[in-house]
């Protein structure tokens, strides 16, 4: 199989996805107001609410749920063969990631920027929106502290790559400055900011940085944690315009023109795929393909963290309801082509079947290792520029795609704290400083705390409970399509097309979720601490949709007996 075809039929898949399918979903189920006043222009602050120019928008909403997830799972996905992998991420992307993302967006702007979570309290009940609340904080705190270990690593693998990633942080402030501030028309600032950046990498190349082996008994890579939150934090607090928003925005500019050099190379160099469609030889490590394929991957075909940044960030700066079509199910199309490339690159960016196998012996290897490496082969023998600058370029893409994911995290935990506050009405937490250093504090007790208690390395907690990820994130993802079936069932609209994907979705989170317990109890019976996290989880997760069905089951015969009397 040629590299090339994949990339063709699955880059054609997801478009028709967006031109026909998104259409079809914002007419006739969502039914976009152009004259509705969303929430950036109702409650506008300057801060977190602030009208934005859809295109931005659309950088910021990409660029924030397309971490380094897309790249590891489909990455690790490929070892049951490409076949499976590049199925899920292709009709995932078009009918399961896309409404969900759209949906998220549109019922938060429906209902004055709430949070998915706190949304459910409306739709719901009370008490379903008091345990989503706990999922959703502990999926954020998940998210926070492995992608600052991801980010760490990245940064002490590659060093080159240091430069170029922090130099976006000048960059963004200075476009936001221009944007909102000056004026500036926004063609110029994107163009030049673009430029800046990849001359950075060549700077990166040159001057790389490396921080100290030891400094007050922290090793390297938890230093490169506590920087990392302590920008987080700060950044979390900043408008949304000086920092946040066109930082992600240049940087989706940035990594699209990585995709269109990833996917270029792909096309002129036309590479095999050397990995089976179908592995017959999986190693004993691997668990079975059903129902785990569609955890591992989780972002790139539909993730629960989407409709989290859609609902806690992108809705506080959609400009008209039009425009979530765009930036919803368009930012989730995006995510789709990178996790399309990241199975081309780990499949196709490799000499032989025997190379691939070696990669891929035990169950969890390749992700981001074979994306870089795979895809530097491919670009090198592509475009013609030094491995060693591709392997660059597809790190700082990874870091730039997983410093986003965590600059909107933290803000995201910020907010839950403090919609909290309000729901509980503990005014100390509704005070924005607070709540940042309520959000990085339980943050860096995960990476801190569990790694001094279990002996893992200095931060890196996280990575502990990082195997709950897929799972969490999955039923995040079935209950937050859960949520707008009531609303749309409510509205007296149909409401297969979001319930139809939760059943899926929440099924194989379910089995998933079955199945990892059956193993954590294998490996270390009633004492694995795993065993009774996810199994909290996973009662939260039950007594959520046993309310969301009641709610939407009760919705659905008062639609039917107001049908009733009105024919009557």
């Amino acid at each position: 199989m040629n590299a090339t075809i994949l990339a063709v039929i699955g880059l054609s898949m997801i478009f028709i996805g967006y031109r026909f399918y998104s259409k079809f979903i914002a007419e006739k189920i969502y039914q976009l107001d152009p004259d509705f006043e969303t929430p950036s222009r109702a409650m506008r602050d300057d801060i977190d609410y602030v009208p934005t120019n859809r295109i931005v928008l659309w950088g910021h909403h990409f660029t924030a749920v397309a971490g380094a997830a897309p790249i590891i799972g489909p990455g690790i996905a490929v070892i049951w063969g490409w076949l499976p992998a590049f199925l899920w991420v292709t009709i995932g992307t078009m009918f399961f990631a896309g409404v969900h993302d759209f949906g998220a967006v549109w019922a938060s702007v429906r209902n004055k920027a709430k949070s998915v979570g706190t949304l459910t309290g409306d739709v719901v009940s009370p008490r379903a929106r008091n345990l989503f609340l706990i999922v959703v904080f502990f999926l954020l705190m998940m998210v926070n502290a492995v992608f600052g270990v991801a980010i760490s690593n990245a940064f002490q693998e590659t060093p080159s790559s240091v430069i170029p990633a922090w130099s976006a942080i000048v960059v963004a402030v200075a476009i936001g400055i221009l944007l909102y501030r000056m004026h500036v028309p926004i063609l110029w600032p994107t163009v030049v900011g673009t430029v800046i950046l990849y001359a950075v990498i060549y700077l990166g190349e040159a001057v790389p940085i490396s921080l100290p082996t030891e400094v007050m008994g922290l090793p390297t890579g938890a230093q490169w944690i506590l920087i990392l939150f302590a920008y987080a934090g700060i950044a979390s607090l900043l408008p949304v315009w000086l920092l946040l928003q066109p930082r992600d925005y240049i940087n989706g500019i940035q990594l699209f023109v990585g995709l269109g050099l990833l996917y270029g190379a792909v096309l002129i160099a036309s590479p095999d795929i050397v990995a089976p469609a179908i592995n017959p030889n999986v190693p004993a490590s691997a668990p079975p393909m059903v129902p785990l394929l569609f955890v591992t991957i989780a972002c790139g075909a539909i993730s629960g963290f989407h409709g989290l940044v859609g609902s806690g960030t992108t809705s506080k700066q959609l400009d008209k309801e039009t425009d979530a079509r765009f930036v919803g199910y368009l930012g989730s199309s995006g995510e789709g082509a990178l996790a399309l490339v990241a199975i081309i690159a780990a499949t196709a960016g490799f000499a032989s079947r025997a190379e691939w196998e070696a990669l891929y012996s035990e169950f969890g290897n390749g992700g981001l290792a074979a994306f870089v490496q795979g895809g530097a082969v491919i670009v090198s023998s592509g475009v013609g520029i030094s491995n060693e600058f591709a392997a660059t370029l597809l790190t700082v893409m990874a870091v730039l795609f997983a410093g986003t994911t965590m600059d909107a995290g933290v803000r995201l935990q910020r907010y839950i704290v403090q919609e909290a506050g309000s729901i509980y009405r503990i005014p100390v937490l509704q005070n924005g400083y607070v709540a940042t250093m309520v959000a990085v504090g339980f943050c860096l007790t995960l990476a801190f705390g569990v790694s001094a208690v279990l002996g893992l390395p200095a931060g890196e907690g996280g990575m502990y409970i990082w195997p709950l990820f897929g799972t969490t994130n999955q039923l995040l993802a079935g209950l937050t399509l859960l949520v707008i079936s009531v609303m749309l069932v409510k509205l007296g609209r149909p409401a297969r097309y979001t319930l139809v994907p939760m059943i899926l979705v929440t099924t194989a989170a379910l089995g998933s979720a079955l199945f990892e317990l059956s193993r954590y109890y294998a490996d270390g019976g009633l004492l694995n601490f795993l065993l009774w996290l996810d199994l909290i989880i996973v009662i939260l997760a039950i007594f959520v949709l046993l309310e969301a069905g009641s709610a939407f089951t009760r919705e659905r015969r008062a639609a039917a007996a107001a049908a009733a009397g009105a024919s009557a």
